[in-house]
């Protein structure tokens, strides 16, 4: 098999873990009974299994923002500046279109769209129209400016804009404080991913591509990608450590060492810290490095999950809330009983609905192999036709 296939496959591989992975985290929003009253991370409350059911998906956002990231690089390969500036303003702005219909009424089955919660969809979006301005820069200057963003977007984190226009900029762009906008009309508006902090992340997986160019040593690659992957791993060690800058939530001392080690853990992620970034696109360098010569079954499965991430985000999300539905009237509910919680989602009670931790695992395992079917199809169209609009799904 070629080179370049391979390295292609090694991050599509770790794209699809984190796939399967994010299911898990939306399944649990759905179908756990305490998701709605309370915070998997909350150490007051939580236990080491809901924590770590919570913990894990923090990998999910920030990979699936970096590795594409990644992929816009690769494609920077066989595209013009021009080429490629024109499809990231044009595909962002697809994204951030999407992220308003089709995976908005994903997440609320709510008709009259009066609430519009934006997350990772939009932020991949803005990042990439923003991104199609940034690319006309030589590839270090792209790489400085994704350092710098991340690291220093902190200096904001106790920061309040009093007038009214930057504090929704804020929101949209800075600052994550889940304030409810209102549109008018009844139409509401939070936003969960302010975009730049994550645009930081992508221009660092970018910057990552330059690794997986044709005629890279691969020997140079993988010690780069372990030595670079540790070194960021130590980075958040020790910020965590230092209990200072880097974020927002210090840990402390808890009831014993295992919840204390959860403080340790418990970074923030709205908008994603600079200890949050380290702590998992290290880990995820390391990965990188390690599937690179991988193939076997669950790989090849692996892979066809990540070819297709976009569909997979959608498929994933219709399954689980029609899914939601039938236990929703399954348990006596009717339509009136719709759209209670501030967010919308609809055919989800607040309280008293779900299941325990180990049936919601039982759901997730469902939800992966109900998208197995789709996502295997559309990937073998994609790769089997040449139409121009595939590249926006």
């Amino acid at each position: 098999m070629d080179k370049t296939l391979q390295r292609i496959q090694s991050i599509d591989v770790l794209r699809g873990i984190i796939m399967i992975i994010m299911a898990l985290d939306h399944t649990r929003d759905f179908f756990h009974i305490d998701a709605m009253t309370d915070q998997p991370t909350n150490l007051d409350t939580t236990t080491p299994a809901l924590f770590f059911t919570r913990w894990i998906t923090h990998f999910c956002a920030p990979l699936f923002v970096f590795l594409s990231g990644t992929s816009i690089y690769l494609q920077s390969l066989r595209k013009t500046k021009k080429e490629l500036s024109l499809f990231l303003l044009t595909r962002g702005l697809w994204l951030i279109i999407a992220e308003f219909t089709i995976v908005g009424f994903g997440w609320s089955f709510d008709i009259f769209f009066s609430f519009f919660f934006l997350q990772v969809i939009w932020a991949i979006g803005a990042s990439m129209v923003i991104l199609s301005v940034l690319i006309y820069l030589r590839y270090w200057a792209l790489l400085a400016i994704g350092i710098l963003i991340t690291a220093l977007h902190n200096i904001l984190d106790t920061h309040t804009f009093t007038d009214p226009t930057l504090d929704v900029l804020a929101n949209l762009f800075l600052l994550t404080e889940f304030d409810v906008m209102q549109l008018g009309g009844g139409v509401a508006l939070m936003c969960a991913y302010a975009a730049l902090p994550w645009t930081g992340i992508m221009l660092l997986g970018y910057a990552l591509g330059k690794w997986y160019s044709p005629g890279f040593d691969t020997v140079r690659r993988k010690k780069l990608l372990l030595s670079t992957g540790f070194a960021v791993i130590s980075l958040f060690v020790l910020l965590r450590l230092s209990n200072g800058y880097g974020d927002p939530k210090p840990w402390t001392e808890q009831k014993d060492a295992m919840y204390t080690f959860l403080s340790f853990l418990n970074v923030n992620k709205y908008p994603p810290s600079l200890m949050y970034a380290c702590m998992t696109l290290g880990p995820a360098m390391i990965a990188l490095a390690l599937l690179e010569n991988v193939r076997n079954r669950v790989t090849d499965i692996l892979n066809i999950f990540g070819r297709v991430p976009f569909l997979y985000y959608l498929a994933h999300i219709y399954i689980i809330h029609l899914l939601c539905v039938v236990l929703f009237y399954a348990e006596g509910y009717t339509f009136a009983d719709n759209f209670k919680l501030d967010m919308a989602f609809g055919f989800r009670p607040k309280e008293n609905f779900g299941f325990s931790l180990g049936i919601v695992y039982l759901i997730w395992i469902l939800v992966v192999a109900l998208c197995w079917f789709p996502t295997k199809w559309y990937e073998k169209y994609k790769r089997t036709h040449k139409k121009w609009w595939l590249s926006y799904i």
